[in-house]
Order: C-alpha cells, then structure tokens, then sequence
C-alpha cells in the first residue's frame, strides 16, 4: 500500500512540477551559441522530458537522435567561433582582445566571499598576506596565552 502511494505520490510531483538533472552548472561558456544550437538543445530537452514520462522504443529513438543532432550542431558552431576567434586574434585589435578576456578571467578566479583585509589593534587597514597572518597570530596568542 505504501510503495503504491509513494509511487503514486512521485508520478504526479514529477508531471506537475517536472523533473531536474542535477544542479546548475558553473562556467559553461555559451559566447559562441548560435540560433541554431539554441533551438537543437531546447529540442534535445523537450525529447528527455517526453522520455522521461513514457519510456517508450519510440520516446527512447527520438531522445537518441535529438542528443546526436545537438552535438553535432555544437560541434559544428563551436569549431566556427573559435575559427573566428583565432583569426581575430591575429589582427591587432586581437591583441587588446587577448587582454581583455586574461582581465576576464583573472576576476572570475577572484573568491568575492573572502576577504582580506583586517585592521591591526591601532585601526590600520592590513591587506599584505604576511601582515594579516601576523595580526591573526598576535590576535591568537593573545586569545590563548592570555592570564584569568
């Protein structure tokens, strides 16, 4: 009875609300879609949703297809923008690019939740890793070697 329910249960959840693959993705870089990549991958999604509420011979065929047609328009489109890419690269408008994007990636390697700066026991800011670890190691000593 519980197994029926639960099954039940689940079935109408995964209609009503649909179902997630995982959680979102970081870093995917989408700069060189096209209108056509867009339109295989939206179809390649429609095709697993579908799969997934009837699996049936012919649900599982279209899946198949739909996934091998969107990779090869990825394929396809990617090839062409970094083509593109490596030819602007060669240009001197290229080389200001080349900075930018090493700009680019130099700020999303930056943590923005850790910060480091801390003020010394007189207020003054401290941003040098070896003032602040030094700050922290007073900061400590005085915390435990500290007489009650």
């Amino acid at each position: 009875m519980w197994l029926k329910m639960a099954t039940c249960v689940r079935k109408v959840a995964s209609e009503v609300f649909g179902v997630s693959r995982g959680g979102k993705q970081e870093g995917k870089d989408t700069w060189w879609w096209n209108d056509e990549v867009q339109r295989t991958i939206k179809e390649k999604k429609e095709c697993f949703k579908r799969l997934h509420l009837d699996k049936s011979a012919a649900n599982i065929e279209g899946y198949k297809l739909a996934k091998r047609v969107a990779k090869r328009a990825v394929s396809v489109a990617k090839g062409k923008a970094y083509d593109d890419l490596y030819q602007r690269l060669g240009t001197k408008e290229g080389e200001k690019d080349i900075y930018r994007m090493a700009r680019i990636r130099e700020r999303k390697t930056r943590d923005i939740n850790q910060i480091k700066c801390i003020k010394d026991g007189t207020d003054r800011l401290l941003v040098k890793d070896e003032e602040i670890m030094d700050r922290w190691r007073e900061y400590f000593d005085k915390l435990f070697n500290e007489e009650r």
